[in-house]
């Protein structure tokens, strides 16, 4: 059974350690049937490589508003990317880029992308214990929840850090639990 066949699933993946999750979480997608698409960061490519999203999404992977082909420059267009997707999903998602997305901060092609989508929005936010309790991070958070963004909750253990506690990006099978379970609920009404 595909219960995401034919959905087209875009993902936003910033620069945490839990970028090394995307990998199992595309297949994941893909054995849903959904086709996926990548956006990147520049520091998510410090913890997972382009190519290795590529070969698993079977679509290029972008990180920025253009891409050199032959030589040519190509304009990587996020109106068309936020059109193309039936469900955008922010993973893992830093303080850094949830601080972008409450307050509009357009400094890359995943927030110019997030701002001009208007299909579902997942965020699946990944900080260490101490920045995910912080103030101004709870208030991002909350912002986003206004918006009518689908804030995933954290997940608890052992973090990055050494420390241990929530923070953790929630597993990448309990994310695409929830995205299946979400377009079946839309198909029920």
């Amino acid at each position: 059974m595909q219960p995401l066949k034919s959905k087209n699933i875009l993902i936003g993946v910033s620069g945490g350690i839990a970028a090394y999750k995307i990998p199992i979480f595309i297949r994941q997608l893909k054995n849903a049937g959904a086709n996926v698409k990548v956006i990147l960061t520049e520091s998510a490519k410090d913890f997972v490589t382009p190519l290795t999203l590529e070969v698993l999404s079977q679509n290029s992977v972008l990180s920025s508003f253009v891409s050199e082909e032959f030589d040519n420059p190509r304009w990587n267009n996020h109106i068309d990317l936020s059109s193309w997707a039936d469900l955008f999903i922010i993973a893992p998602a830093t303080s850094n880029i949830i601080a972008s997305m409450a307050n509009a901060i357009c400094n890359n092609l995943i927030i110019a992308v997030y701002l001009s989508s208007t299909c579902p929005v997942f965020v699946a936010p990944s900080m260490d214990l101490d920045m995910f309790k912080h103030p101004a991070n709870k208030k991002n958070i909350s912002k986003l929840i206004d918006h009518g963004d689908n804030v995933l909750p954290v997940g608890e253990g052992f973090l990055a850090s050494g420390l241990e506690g929530k923070g953790r990006m929630m597993e990448p099978e309990f994310i695409c639990d929830n995205i299946i379970s979400f377009f079946q609920k839309k198909k029920n009404y």
